[in-house]
Order: structure tokens, then sequence, then C-alpha cells
């Protein structure tokens, strides 16, 4: 009889090496993360204790609004606690129909499906449209989401370096004819780096080659254009002219789940094919009350939207002023300030946290190695007095911890 591989046999002992090639002697001293939030205040409901949050998506400041609580109250007590089944099978309530179709409305496309996880969204919408004679190509820097989608099923798979387009252009061009159907994949606002995609273009290489857009736009609704109607308004593109476009509830709508946009041909098809769909239940009635709640506020309030371009650009302007690595953020919503060892980043992380300033670090495996960062959520409900409270804490933090960096390098 074979004797048992000693490496193989213990399931905790291989989830031990793996934790410590992942890292984990970083953690050793401590760390930010799984932090007890319950006395950390969203943007704009501070606690006593004065904490802010700059690590909640809380984008247009409506976490804890009087009115998004109601709503989820009053499901509840009308409906009770959860989905039931699946809506396929379990049926719907009226409430999932109208808040996919407000939804269409508000974003200017044909149909909206609603899901109950905004990761899976991307996980089982890449493989249901594509098949073994079929190319993904993605964004280098595109979510996990859409890169554990892109490896989900038989066809192949191209990254393109981040935004480079004349990148993208190249593989089009020499990869194209190969396949049967193309998809690109790619964010609107990229949520490490607080870029942009350069859509009017990505719109017209996908449409010259004969390919296929799915723009993640997690991000980008309630953030980006006049409304919050995403990437699409700020370029003033037409948003039938992206075959898909994934949004998510738990950022600015303040709720869980995600949802597909699309024409109303594909929704309909959507609604009886796709896996996520069809085997999940739908959502709660409290997050569908919340998510409705959510929109409906964005389409009277568009002030909120304005706020939160405000002190975006406020964060980003007094972070540079103050020297501060912004690497490429545009100021809209999502604003990462970089620093130049992991060590670093984590002491960093700590300090503003023993100050009253929720802000995480995103070391590897969140980002390259060499690109630690910590990442700012900018909210509406965000004043300038916390902008300024975050910026010069993170100013002076960066130079109480520069013996880190020279320790790091050796110098």
């Amino acid at each position: 009889m074979d004797k048992p591989n000693p490496k193989s046999s213990s399931f905790e002992g291989y989830a031990r090496r793996r934790f410590r090639m992942a890292g984990s002697a970083l953690l050793e001293g401590g760390h930010p993360w799984f932090a007890h939030t319950d006395t950390i205040a969203d943007a704009s409901n501070k606690l006593a204790g004065g904490y802010v949050s700059f690590a909640h998506y809380d984008y247009l400041g409506l976490l804890k609004d009087p009115r998004m609580t109601a709503a989820a109250k009053a499901a509840i007590d009308e409906f009770g606690s959860g989905a039931g089944a699946s809506r396929l099978v379990g049926g719907e309530r009226t409430a999932h129909r109208k808040f996919e179709d407000d939804m269409a409305e508000f974003l200017g496309v044909g149909g909206v499906l609603a899901l109950i996880s905004g990761y899976l969204t991307n996980m089982s919408i890449i493989s249901h449209f594509m098949g073994a004679r079929d190319l993904v190509i993605t964004d280098d820097l595109a979510h996990n989401s859409i890169v554990m989608g892109a490896k989900a099923g038989k066809f192949s798979h191209i990254k393109f370096r981040h935004n480079d387009l004349d990148h993208l252009e190249h593989i089009l061009t020499t990869e194209r004819s190969k396949y049967a159907r193309v998809l690109i994949a790619a964010e609107g606002l990229y949520s490490m780096d607080g870029d942009l995609a350069d859509l009017p273009r990505l719109v017209e290489i996908k449409d010259r080659h004969d390919a296929w857009l799915l723009l993640d736009e997690a991000h980008s609704y309630g953030v980006l254009g006049d409304a919050g109607r995403g990437l699409c308004e700020r370029c003033g593109v037409d948003p039938e002219r992206v075959e898909l476009q994934i949004g998510t509830l738990s950022k600015s709508f303040a709720s869980s789940g995600g949802f597909i946009a699309a024409s109303k041909v594909v929704i309909d098809w959507l609604r009886f094919t796709l896996p996520c769909f069809v085997y999940s239940v739908g959502l709660s009635p409290a997050t569908l009350a919340t998510a409705q709640t959510a929109l409906d506020i964005l389409k009277a309030e568009p002030e909120r939207v304005r706020a939160l371009h405000r002190n975006s650009q406020m964060f980003l302007s007094k972070a540079r002023a103050a020297g501060l690595d912004t690497h490429t953020a545009v100021g809209e919503a999502v604003i990462p300030v970089l620093f130049q060892t992991q060590e670093q980043t984590l002491a960093i992380s700590q300090i503003l946290l023993e100050q009253g300033i929720y802000a995480p670090p995103i070391i590897h495996v969140g980002v390259p190695k060499d690109l630690p960062r910590i990442r700012f959520f900018i909210s509406a409900g965000h004043t300038e007095a916390d902008i300024d409270r975050v910026v010069t804490a993170l100013a002076q933090a960066a130079e109480m911890t520069a013996d880190l960096v020279g320790k790091a390098v050796g110098t």
C-alpha cells in the first residue's frame, strides 16, 4: 500500500501553507481588517466618538437616511424578511419589476435584470454569452469578478494593458478573425485606481471590429454624469450602443445585489436562462425597498451627485497639494493614495484609525505588490472639515513612517 504524501495529507496544513504564501507574516503584529465598525460611522452620521469612514461605498450619503431605513422596515412588515424562492419558480413581487423598469428608464436602456449578488453577476454573465469558439478580452485592471468570469468558460481569454486602447486595437487586429464572437470587458470607473475608461473610443473600436462590450458601471452609477447615470452620460455616448452594462446596488444605492442593463430582448432571454438568476432567490423585500428608495432619491435630488463631485475634486486637489501620490485618479468618488511599501501602508492605516479615521489599506493580492495604497471612498455626506482632517493626518503619518520605507529598501 502506498504511503500517504505528508505534504498533502493535512487539509489545515495546506491552508496554513497557502496563507503563509499569501503574506500572513504581515498580519502578525495586528492588522486593520475586519474591524468592528459598529462604532465607526458612515460619512453622513458621525458618532460622538468622532469616527468617520472613508471605507464605505456611501457615495450619495444614503446609508442611514431615514427614508431608506423606513422603507426597509415597512417592506419587512408587509412582505416578511426573505424572498422565499427564485423569481422564476416562486413568482415575484410587483416591486421587483417596478424597480427594474424604473432603473431601465433612468439609465436609458431597454431593460434591467436585478440579481442577488453583484460579484456573481459578472461571474455568470460572461460564460453565459461566450462559448468555445469565442474570445474575451479584458482590461488588465478589471475587477476580480470579471477576471474570474473570464476564466470560467471554454472560450479564449486575453488581457490588454490598462486603458491602453492601442494595445486593445492591436489584439483585435491580429486575433479577431480567429473567433466567432468577441467580448471586450472594461470598467467605467476603476475601483482601485479611480480612473476612467475612454468610452467613446472603446465603442468605436468594438463596432469597427464587430465585437461586443461589457461595461462594469458598479462604481459609476450615481457617481458619473450630471444626473449620476454613469460613464455613458459623462461621455455623451448612447447607452444602447453598449451591449451589457453591469451595476451594483451596494454602492450609490446603499443596498445589496447587482443588475444587468441591456436591450429588452436580451433581458427577456436572461430571465429564463441566466443561471445566477434562475437558480438564486430574488432580492429580499428590505433590499428591494432600499434600492428603490435610493433610486427615487437620486432622481429627485441630483444635487447629491453635485456634492459628491465637489467633495471628490476637493479631496484630490488637497491631497496633491499635500504631496500625496494619488496615482491616476481623476477625482470621482474613488481616490487611492499610494505609498512606497506595504509596511508603511499598514502603519499609516493604523495611525489613521487611532485618530478616528477608518480607511483600511489595500496591499497584495488586491493590487500589485509594488503599488500598495489606502483607497478613499468619497461621499456626498463628507464635509470639508472631514477632508481636511484626513489629508492632514495622511501627510503627517507619511512623514512619521518614512523610516519604514528606508528599512524596506535596505537604505
